[in-house]
């Protein structure tokens, strides 16, 4: 055998003992095993190494019992779990050696303050008005017979900018606009407009034009300064007296900007009927506001999350009106789980879904899983998911993990899901240092 073959034959082998370990129960035991681990305080957390060593363990912190013991160090048998009880808030370091000697794995554990919250399932009306008048699209001013122009282009507002002020004083309302164009047009004169676009703000100078047609000064421009619709309660949170819902944002319909919410207020919905879906064709909840003078709560952000503010008591028709642990992200698994919505008046129901993947995320981001609806009742009566089922809260081994937020057009048995996590940072009641000081340890 000559030398280049010998050395291919070594190459092979050794490619062969390096997939060999690389696929062994020990190797994926020891590469699943957390670095970081986050808890609630209170909460149990099992670990399995399942190798047949044991391994000296240190703790840094008060914090955590290790396999029913406070002590600071203790020897472990990797073949059997390790549990790890956290006892109150707060972050410490677990480090494992074999032999007493050998560094064999750290984990930084960061502990949170327990928290339980209602979880929603209420269709609710949604009323936003946006903090300025947002543009939706421009049109042209009959000047003459032979000329048309819009002014609002011409002065280089585009769609999507809000109107914050006019000439110093803010607008929050399409007919304050008016006013102020009725105004500056009779005075043959120009309006300054301070105008947010992209977060950022910036001053133009408008003309109203006459339109000869109608009558009247306009500046060439189609705004709104509201919008309402229907969606889902996703949780209620009784200690700080907080919800969120949706569980995505809210965008004007014409042109996909995101509303900035200047006021808002959630109210009772009824669902009077459901437009199933079908492939290409999504359905969606009718539903007629209840009692308008009841308000639930306000509306104080709009992200991408859904939309969050107070709300003092748990509206009626819960499912469930004791408070359910929620998830972190890692938490969240692939298999069986449920969804709390309604399909008839304001009956909250639960549903069977599968929870199809999951994402690995460290960072907020709207796409958390993918589920599919396995419920015969609802996809008979919905053909899976429809719009206004958006916020409905995904329950999984007894814990809150999500929100519905988003179906698959060409499969509506099947969408989208966040992680509640994200939900509840953006509520304010879970601090979004547990992820930052989690990360930098």
């Amino acid at each position: 055998m000559s030398a280049n073959q010998r050395k291919r034959w070594f190459g092979l082998v050794l490619v062969f003992f390096v997939c060999m370990i690389g696929i062994s129960s020990p190797f994926l035991n020891y590469a699943s095993f957390p670095n970081e681990l986050r808890l609630f305080s209170g909460q149990l957390k099992r670990l399995e190494y399942n190798m047949p060593v044991h391994a000296d363990m240190t703790v840094d912190s008060n914090i955590l019992q290790v396999n029913g013991q406070a002590k600071h160090r203790q020897t472990l048998d990797l073949k059997k779990p390790i549990s790890i009880e956290s006892r109150q808030s707060g972050k410490a370091t677990l480090s494992l050696k074999l032999f007493g000697k050998i560094p064999f794995k750290t984990v930084h554990v960061d502990v949170v303050p327990d928290l339980k919250v209602i979880p929603g399932g209420q269709t609710i009306g949604v009323k936003v008005k946006s903090s300025g008048v947002l543009v939706v699209g421009h049109h042209l001013v009959h000047e003459n017979a032979d000329s048309k122009v819009s002014p609002g282009e011409l002065s280089g507002i585009r769609l999507g900018d809000l109107i914050m002020e006019i000439n110093g004083h803010k607008v929050r309302e399409v007919k304050q606009i008016a006013q102020f164009t009725e105004q500056a047009g009779k005075n043959k004169g120009s309006m300054k407009l301070t105008v947010k676009r992209s977060g950022k703000l910036m001053t133009i100078k408008l003309k109203p034009a006459y339109d000869y047609e109608d009558g009247a000064w306009r500046i060439g421009l189609y705004i709104r300064d509201s919008a309402a619709g229907v969606g889902t309660l996703t949780f209620y949170a009784p200690d700080q007296g907080v919800y969120g819902a949706l569980g995505h944002v809210i965008t004007d319909l014409d042109t996909g900007t995101a509303i900035e919410v200047g006021e808002g207020q959630i109210l009772e919905s009824n669902v009077t009927s459901i437009n199933k879906s079908q492939n290409g064709e999504p359905g969606e909840k009718r539903a007629t506001f209840v009692n308008e003078a009841n308000i639930l709560g306000n509306i104080e952000r709009n992200t991408p999350f859904g939309i969050f503010g107070k709300m003092n008591q748990l509206p009626g028709h819960s499912y469930r009106a004791d408070a359910v642990p929620v998830a972190f992200s890692e938490e969240v698994k692939e298999g069986p789980a449920e969804i709390l919505t309604v399909l008839n008046g304001q009956k909250v129901e639960r549903f069977a879904v599968q929870i199809s993947h999951v994402s690995k995320q460290k960072q907020p981001a709207t796409k958390g899983m993918v589920i599919k609806v396995t419920d015969p009742k609802l996809l008979e009566l919905t053909g899976g998911i429809v719009q206004g089922m958006s916020g409905s809260p995904i329950i999984q081994n007894g814990k809150l993990i999500g929100a519905v937020t988003h179906v698959f057009v060409n499969d509506p048995s099947s969408g989208y899901g966040c992680f509640i996590e994200w939900m509840l940072q953006d509520a304010g009641i879970m601090l979004r240092t547990a992820n930052k000081n989690l990360k930098a340890s």
